[in-house]
């Protein structure tokens, strides 16, 4: 199976809606069913870019996040996305376990003082970005790790940034880094979301602006 060009801006199918046709399941083609806004979707999205050019796959359909990417990793060819290392391999399972953490703590600074609420979280990643100098990604290389916290972070740097005018970066001169470093990867690119439009959902579904 060729790999998706990843240079290539993606075609995206229309939304299904309730009076959409609807695909027929298990049929032997491999589908990625997704929520181009979400940002757990866009997790999987990203994998997905990375493995194949297309999730139902063998007669399964995986809906956890987590989940997904790793099967996506381990049931199809191209680039490897978690590594052999022991000790990078018992990092990323900290570092999966510590996703929801991170996302609840910066969700909740919005009602709150953002700076010190949220600065822990992003700490962690600065920190994080510091134990393995193969590389600028959190595991030296590129790997579902970066996958697992991209998307979250992506609408966090645009959120606090345009409503609290709270840099994530300052100070944090590797997960700057870091950020630039996945911002040039096309799998990646082709995956983010519109910062207005972001913006303006979370201004109404959070702030109740």
């Amino acid at each position: 199976m060729a790999l998706l060009d990843k240079s290539v801006p993606e075609n995206l199918p229309p939304v299904l809606d309730a009076t959409a046709d609807q695909p027929p399941l298990f049929d032997g083609t491999t589908r990625l069913y997704t929520a181009y806004t979400c940002p757990f979707a866009q997790r999987v999205w990203i994998t997905r870019n990375y493995k194949v050019p297309a999730l139902e796959h063998n007669g399964k359909i995986i809906g956890e996040s987590l989940d997904l990417i790793k099967y996506l990793d381990s049931n199809f060819e191209g680039q490897s996305l978690l590594p052999d290392d022991p000790a990078k391999k018992e990092f990323a399972e900290e570092s999966f376990s510590y996703t929801d953490t991170f996302n609840k703590t910066v969700f909740t600074s919005f009602k709150g003082d953002v700076a010190k609420e949220a600065g822990p979280a992003f700490d962690y990643l600065e920190n994080a970005l510091h134990k393995f100098d193969d590389g600028p990604f959190l595991l030296g290389q590129f790997s579902l790790v970066d996958i697992a916290y991209i998307p979250f972070v992506e609408r966090f740097q645009i959120f606090l940034s345009e409503v609290f005018k709270y840099d994530i970066t300052a100070g944090r001169p590797k997960l700057a880094a870091w950020i630039e470093e996945i911002n040039k990867l096309g799998a990646y690119k082709q995956t983010k979301t519109d910062p207005k439009e972001l913006v303006e959902f979370y201004k109404k579904r959070i702030l109740g602006q």
